[in-house]
């Protein structure tokens, strides 16, 4: 079974948020997500600047079996990218929720995170995926 830490939101397109104290939050994809996908090998970042809806395209990961739209889990601005995963993008199947973060956003209304998923609950909607 995949990796789902406790300490995070989840979408049920796969996304994670970590809410910092500062109104900020790091978003990245599932374990589960990029077991799915396997070896990636291309990431499209959004733009430093723009903002986006709640599950509005916002990123796309490309392996070497698919490419998948990355959903904005929240309604946010992106305030920075992970420019590391422009030259290695396999930091996402290596550790997705550490190094293989895709942005950080500045959420636009901070309820809106209550909407989200438990971990208990993507759990059960990974485990779905599985059947």
């Amino acid at each position: 079974m995949a990796n789902i830490p406790e300490n995070l939101k989840y979408t049920r397109s796969h996304e994670w948020l970590e809410v910092d104290e500062d109104g900020t939050a790091r978003v990245g994809i599932s374990d589960h997500a990029q077991e799915l996908l396997g070896d990636l090998v291309y990431v499209e970042l959004p733009d430093p600047g723009r903002s986006f809806e709640a599950n509005e395209e916002c990123a796309v990961v490309e392996s070497v079996k698919a490419a998948s739209d990355v959903y904005m889990p929240v309604a946010g601005e992106i305030i920075e990218v992970n420019e590391a995963l422009n030259d290695t993008p396999e930091l996402i199947n290596q550790d997705p929720y550490g190094e293989g973060w895709l942005f950080t956003i500045k959420i636009a209304d901070a309820d809106s995170v209550e909407a989200l998923l438990s971990a208990a609950e993507y759990s059960a909607v990974a485990a779905e995926d599985e059947q």
